[in-house]
């Protein structure tokens, strides 16, 4: 995003104006957190907070990937008791002692647990979409 491009490229835009921001110790120690955590420079992060759309949020891609990993994580356990529970059903039904209000009542939390699998899909195909911009 800075001025890496060439006068040549196509899209080039000369920066010629300079801006002055004035920032407590803290706040540029938090700047300049900010600049590692997210791989841009202090000017980029400005100018998408300031310039591009105010809506667009900077995420820390680090702690980001690594609450999707965590939730992939979940997700997995999940699956893994899931099948475990259905696999005890069906050697329950097998022998004659599955009773029918417990295969209502695992199916209706089954079908609660599908929707929220469907919701937190959307979630993250949302985040993929502010990520991209």
């Amino acid at each position: 995003m800075g001025n890496s491009k060439k006068p040549t490229d196509k899209g080039f835009i000369l920066k010629t104006r300079r801006f002055e921001l004035r920032l407590s110790e803290q706040e540029l120690q938090q700047l300049i957190e900010l600049e590692k955590s997210l791989g841009i420079s202090r000017a980029d992060i400005v100018r998408i907070r300031v310039l591009q759309n105010a809506t667009k949020m900077l995420v820390n891609s680090k702690e980001l990937m690594k609450q999707l990993d965590d939730i992939g994580t979940e997700l997995g356990r999940s699956g893994n008791n899931i099948n475990q529970l259905a696999r005890h059903a069906n050697i329950l039904h097998k022998q004659g002692m599955l009773s029918q209000s417990i295969s209502t009542e695992f199916n209706s939390l089954l079908g609660k647990y599908i929707h929220v699998q469907q919701e937190l899909e959307k979630s993250i195909r949302q985040v993929i979409r502010l990520m991209k911009g």
